[in-house]
């Protein structure tokens, strides 16, 4: 694991970031630990904390995933995608928008989601699991909000000014939606696992996270046919997370979180996305070697 560990840096170091990651073997509990406990802010990673908090209240009767929902574009979240980037009127099932928040991280559905499951149920599911690092404080709409105050004036413009970029609120664990790399992986695992959900909702929530459209960070280290890769990104300025599970065709199955920041405030820098991939192939390759060895010491 110390070799590993020893790459994950230097791969970090290469593509210009800062770091943090932790690797878990669903199944074994074996892990890898990069900064693990690290505060860090989780942007659009929190969807999948609200993701959860959806299917628990369906489980408990508390909401049927099947219910309609008006979608007017006044009051919209904004976002380049889903529901968020259309200018008409729609009407969508919860179950719906929560597949758009988590395939195609669609603000305005996360919104419209969290308007009918509330925030204090979010941060209930995260507790009732463990997750005793990780809170929800705002909506992703006042999140966005808080970018737009402390950029001031010139608005998007600003946020290439890195002298902007450290007054930004939204960029501080201690102000924003906030986790840890290892409470990712533990929600991971328990949603892998059923823990979070009756197998029916633990099923629906793998198949929309199986769902997201995004190639170019987790999955990207593992360009198999045969290797499954489920996750949910989470983007800022100078931010780049994913977090996911990577499944083997021999049943193996491995929850992994990076979250990454860089001092460069370039919106596209494919470096510090394909990084994520590199990491967590490093991490889960060093699980499977470990897995194997201890196979090999059971069967003397």
């Amino acid at each position: 694991m110390t070799d590993a560990l020893a790459r994950i840096h230097a791969a970090f170091a290469d593509a210009g970031v800062t770091g943090w990651l932790h690797a878990l073997d669903i199944d074994s509990g074996a892990q890898l630990d990069a900064g693990a406990d690290q505060p860090v802010c989780t942007a659009s990673v929190h969807k999948l904390c609200v993701l959860v908090a959806l299917h628990e209240q369906a489980a408990a009767g508390v909401l049927d995933l099947t219910e309609q929902v008006e979608c007017p574009p006044a009051g919209r979240t904004t976002g380049p995608t889903g529901v968020a980037a259309m200018l008409d009127a729609a009407r969508l099932s919860l179950r719906d928008l929560a597949y758009l928040m988590m395939a195609v991280s669609d603000n305005a559905a996360a919104d419209l989601l969290l308007r009918r499951v509330g925030l204090d149920a979010v941060n209930a599911t995260t507790t009732r699991l463990g997750l005793t690092r990780t809170r929800a404080v705002h909506s992703f709409g006042q999140m966005l909000a808080t970018i737009r105050e402390d950029a001031g004036p010139d608005g998007a413009r600003a946020l290439t000014d890195p002298h902007v970029i450290t007054r930004l609120r939204a960029l501080d664990p201690a102000r924003t939606n906030r986790s840890t790399p290892r409470d990712m992986t533990r929600l991971l695992g328990a949603v892998w696992r059923d823990e979070a959900g009756t197998p029916e909702h633990g099923g629906a929530m793998r198949r929309i996270l199986g769902l997201q459209v995004w190639p170019h960070r987790l999955a990207s280290g593992f360009p198999f046919d045969d290797v499954h890769v489920a996750g949910k990104t989470g983007s800022l300025p100078t931010l780049r997370n994913e977090v996911g599970v990577v499944e083997y065709p021999d049943g193996g199955r491995y929850a992994v979180a990076v979250f990454t920041r860089t001092a460069q405030t370039a919106a596209t820098l494919p470096a510090a996305d394909a990084v994520i991939g590199t990491a967590a192939r490093i991490a889960v390759d060093a699980l499977r070697a470990e897995g194997l060895r201890s196979e090999g010491l059971r069967a003397r």
